[in-house]
């Protein structure tokens, strides 16, 4: 299953699907991040120059490459603490972070933090925080589950209800058993139904939406109505179709619901069953108690649904599948706060510290959060020693240095290309916020886990040069073997 979650995100992605409700700086230009500007470098504090020297990366012993292998390492042979400071001190100085920078990097086999700076201070933590979403997920959600998008019949016998069950990665085409996005198919289940309304001697009908499963807000209330509006994030939902993603500088519908009805009931149509739609007005009415199912279509599992919001940070999805996973924990998604509690409360069980954390959302969208470098550092440290196998499941989906998701373009340049596909991380950036959060695999063939959050980058162009910076630091990482001080 874990192959599959993988390989679905990477077709997806390869596909050329674009920016999606993607992590707004990482995969698109807008709003909230790099404005296009002349990148130079920030001058930094306490000198006249505006050429700030770069921390030489390690030399490489060509003859020792990475393995991208997590188990190579054993006990007592990874690297020093000592010899990260070496490696790392300079880099985690580079100007380009600004003067607010955590810090934590853990050995994968032992979940010993090796290397900090300032990890308990809080800081905004953009997409990363979507981390903590993917966890309380698998925690809550049976991954290897799927949503069901049904028909049902209503309350007379020419009407029927579309119910949603959570898929918000439907088409309006026939299913693909072999995609995660429109894995579920508006036409195949047409088809279904008519054949149910054929049987049954009904002719035209009329169809209203049941969307009442896991219902909250549109959009949280702490999210920028301006963001929403610019395309960054559609409207949260149960029910939603691929071709309504948002898209930067598109304002998304707002009722997403009511165009997916209005496709269903036109492949309806088609099918020699005229439907007519009834006013869709929020989440609906619940569909009749003992209605009887005429048709249904399954998505693709939650954990292929993860991964495809934590590869291309999709702001709605995120928050529909915590919605979800809270449903699935006994409690009301409803709450305006309802799932940044959640989040919290879910890492607290876990014994996860929650010190410091303020969560407004599942996505990272709001501002005015805050996060530890330590918090997610555990959480990631406990997945890597395999203490949480099904949040472990999740990591594994997080973007690909140079080759998928929000990493796709980066880990390019000659100063971090030689690690290329091996570090593995959730980026987040908004203005003046840069954080990486992820998995690695040193020269030694030790994995460690590792957190940089910055929420203090230099101004205008400066998002780009952080994002740059957090590279350059992952690449030392991950090239050096750093068991002895000094190597």
């Amino acid at each position: 299953m874990r192959r599959a979650v993988v390989a679905g995100v990477t077709c997806l992605l390869v596909g050329g699907v674009g920016y999606a409700a993607a992590d707004v700086v990482d995969l698109a230009p807008g709003i909230l991040t790099y404005d296009g500007a002349p990148v130079a470098p920030p001058t930094p504090t306490g000198t006249a120059t505006a050429s700030p020297t770069w921390a030489a990366l390690p030399s490489a012993d060509p003859a020792v490459s990475p393995s991208a292998d997590p188990s190579a390492g054993v006990a007592g042979t990874g690297p020093t603490s000592a010899g990260l400071t070496t490696a790392l001190a300079a880099l985690a100085k580079d100007p380009w972070l600004g003067p607010s920078v955590g810090i934590s990097v853990r050995d994968g086999v032992t979940g010993e933090e090796l290397y900090a700076v300032s990890p308990d201070v809080p800081r905004a933590p953009a997409s990363t925080l979507k981390v903590l979403s993917a966890f309380a997920v698998s925690e809550h959600v049976d991954l290897d589950a799927r949503m069901t998008t049904k028909v049902v019949t209503g309350d007379a016998p020419n009407e029927i209800v579309l119910v949603a069950g959570g898929d918000t990665l439907l088409t309006e085409g026939r299913s693909d058993p072999t995609s995660v996005e429109g894995h579920a198919g508006l036409t195949t289940l047409a088809d279904q139904v008519a054949e149910a309304l054929t049987a049954r001697g009904v002719g035209p009908v009329t169809l209203r939406v049941d969307a009442t499963y896991a219902a909250g807000p549109r959009h949280p209330t702490t999210w920028k109505p301006e963001d929403v509006a610019a395309g960054f994030s559609q409207a949260v939902s149960m029910l939603d179709l691929v071709s309504q993603r948002a898209v930067p500088g598109k304002k998304p519908p707002s009722n997403p619901e009511a165009g997916v009805a209005k496709a269903f009931a036109a492949a309806l149509t088609a099918d020699g069953h005229k439907t007519t739609v009834l006013p869709v007005r929020g989440a609906g009415t619940a569909a009749p108690q003992g209605a009887t199912e005429l048709g249904s279509v399954e998505s693709a599992t939650y954990g292929e649904h993860l991964g495809v919001a934590m590869a291309l940070s999709d702001n709605a999805l995120t928050e529909n599948l915590v919605r979800q996973a809270m449903v699935a924990a006994g409690e009301s998604p409803a709450a305006p706060s309802g799932p940044g509690q959640f989040l919290v409360s879910t890492l607290g069980a876990a014994g996860i510290p929650t010190d410091g954390l303020r969560i407004l959302d599942a996505s990272g969208l709001s501002p005015g959060q805050a996060l530890t470098a330590s918090s997610l550092s555990e959480l990631l440290g406990r997945a890597a020693t395999g203490d949480l196998p099904e949040f472990r499941r999740a990591v594994a989906t997080f973007p690909v240095a140079g080759l998928s998701g929000s990493l796709h373009d980066r880990y390019r340049s000659n100063e971090t290309r030689a690690v290329a596909g091996i570090p593995r991380a959730k980026t987040g950036t908004l203005r003046g916020i840069s954080s990486l959060a992820g998995t690695t695999v040193d020269a030694d063939g030790r994995l460690l886990t590792f957190v940089i959050l910055a929420d203090k980058v230099p101004a205008t162009s400066g998002t780009l040069g952080a994002r740059k910076a957090l590279d350059r630091f992952v690449t030392a990482l991950t090239k050096c073997g750093c068991r002895q001080e000094g190597t």
